[in-house]
């Protein structure tokens, strides 16, 4: 019966890993996704703009 509790903590952690991997993809698009990539393409161009509008050191 050992061997029956040394396996048990292994399988729970397998099945919340799968139940986790499952839940991120399935939160992935939906209709927020256009609102997100909308943020994070005014971020990147926010940082473009100040890393250009700052004079170079050298």
């Amino acid at each position: 019966m050992d061997y029956i509790s040394a396996l048990v903590p292994p399988v729970v952690m397998a099945v919340a890993f799968t139940a986790l991997i499952v839940t991120i993809v399935k939160s992935q698009g939906g209709a927020n996704k256009a609102k997100e990539d909308a943020a994070v393409d005014a971020a990147i161009a926010r940082a473009e703009s100040e890393h250009q509008a700052r004079p170079s050191a050298s």
